[in-house]
């Protein structure tokens, strides 16, 4: 088996499990007690957080522990929201954050505050001067994450992060997919991560408050964790966490070198080994396990389980692989093709033949899922071709609509249209995802009776 969804979790390293087992046998007392043990556990705390806070950037009293990056990223929100009350009720997101940002200004909005949501490019990263038109006076925090988790663009924080500053507002980076790689550029005011990201346990999250932030933590509070985060402390995982971060750290610039090159191979060869597929992401600016590529007429919950059949563990933000129904929200901001959608994240030590076994299965699996669902190898030719033809596609699901589409495109005349009913959320995407990959003109959505239609005209 070949696991590449480092990105939703990493394997232990090494280095986090011997620390682990270790701190299972000194790290037991409660590290808040002066007596020996507790002591001995209060160094091991110590020491954890002293190496966290180097590898972040920032003093070690500005870090806590918690359970996770999403109670990192919900507790720093809310706290900084709290603190700055007097300011506004104002809050500022990109279009791509981590669902926990988005839940967050969710949970924000429900209680009367008002949130702007900063749009991305096709690469899925935000423009600082859209960030910069955004702020307000009554601006309370502004949310951006370091790396995007789904197609791994590196988002330009330290351009955002001064336009924040100069207009007096905090800058909370969700910098998850990141931290394994280096500190965070730019002048952040809180910053959120989490240890299975990097390779430490699950169970770990951190949070960075620099000081002189106004924050207000939410909720029953403590002695623990500068009342950030009440309980007691998970201290052998806590532990674990701080060592495998500085192991990690120690490897990233050779590992980022040949990470990166596996990655640009996938870039390059899966166009060339795959018909219809739109590899998306910045090719550039970019952290370097993160792969990210569509496929036309794919289903993706299907293309999954078969590549699982062959021996690779992948991940996917198509509408099929969801219970919703709906296209990944990352996906969707970015106006790429959702359907058929292959995340590849390699974690530390990802072996090249792997990779190349990989880029050996994969054209077939695709072939397979495709004729499976019917797919057109090419647009049939006809003798007379209509103006104008309807397809309709509604309660089917991604990709049929799609596929509906590209059977029928060929009988219909050059400059003729074809109308796609559908109400099937994930075809606002694909379909002028369609057109766009076979040079076509896509006219616009129209409301239906039931669903949308969309109109595609032919000019070729």
């Amino acid at each position: 088996m070949a696991y590449f969804d480092a990105a939703s979790a990493a394997p232990l390293h090494p280095v986090a499990r011997e620390a682990l087992l270790a701190s299972l046998d000194d790290g037991w007392a409660d590290p808040a007690r002066l007596y020996r043990e507790g002591r001995k556990a209060r160094m091991l705390l110590d020491a954890a957080r002293g190496a966290v806070a180097e590898a972040v950037g920032c003093r070690a009293d500005e870090v806590v522990f918690g359970s996770s990056g999403t109670w990192a990223v919900h507790t720093g929100v809310a706290g900084a929201l709290a603190g700055r009350r007097r300011v506004g009720r104002h809050l500022i997101v990109s279009a791509v954050e981590h669902s926990s940002v988005l839940h967050s200004a969710e949970a924000f909005e429900a209680e009367g505050g008002s949130v702007r949501t900063v749009a991305v490019n096709r690469s899925g990263a935000v423009d600082p001067s859209d960030w910069a038109a955004a702020l307000r006076p009554d601006t309370a925090l502004a949310c951006l994450q370091s790396t995007n988790h789904e197609v791994g663009t590196v988002q330009p924080v330290a351009e955002v992060a001064e336009a924040c500053r100069a207009a007096g507002v905090p800058l909370l980076v969700d910098a998850a997919q990141s931290l394994a790689w280096g500190p965070v550029e730019g002048d952040w005011s809180l910053l959120a991560g989490s240890a299975h990201k990097w390779g430490g346990p699950s169970g770990v999250g951190l949070l960075a408050v620099r000081k002189g932030v106004r924050f207000a933590p939410r909720g029953p509070v403590d002695e623990r964790e500068s009342g950030r985060a009440p309980g007691f402390e998970n201290l052998p995982a806590i532990v674990a966490a701080a060592a495998s971060l500085r192991a990690v750290r120690a490897e990233a610039a050779q590992e980022a070198l040949r990470l990166r090159e596996l990655t640009e191979r996938i870039r390059a060869r899966v166009p060339r080994l795959v018909p219809d597929v739109e590899v998306v992401g910045d090719p550039e600016r970019r952290v370097p396990g993160i792969v990210t590529f569509s496929c036309l007429y794919v289903d993706g919950e299907a293309l999954l389980h078969e590549l699982d059949r062959k021996g690779f563990s992948v991940s996917s933000g198509s509408s099929c692989t969801s219970s919703t129904l709906t296209p990944s929200h990352v996906l969707r901001a970015m106006g790429v093709l959702s359907e058929g959608n292959v995340r590849v994240s390699l974690p530390l030590g990802a072996a090249p033949e792997d990779v190349e076994r990989f880029l050996e299965v994969l054209p077939g699996v695709v072939a397979g899922v495709r004729e499976k669902l019917g797919a057109p190898a090419a647009a049939p030719a006809t003798a007379v071709r209509a103006e104008e033809l309807v397809v309709d596609s509604l309660g089917k699901r991604c990709p049929i609509p799609v596929i509906e589409l590209a059977r029928v495109f060929g009988e219909v005349q050059v400059g003729g249209t074809v109308r796609v009913l559908s109400d099937d959320e994930a075809a606002r995407l694909d379909i002028p995802a369609w057109c766009e990959m076979r040079g076509q003109e896509y006219v616009g959505e129209e409301p239906a009776e039931r669903g949308s239609a969309y109109l595609v005209r032919r000019v070729s």
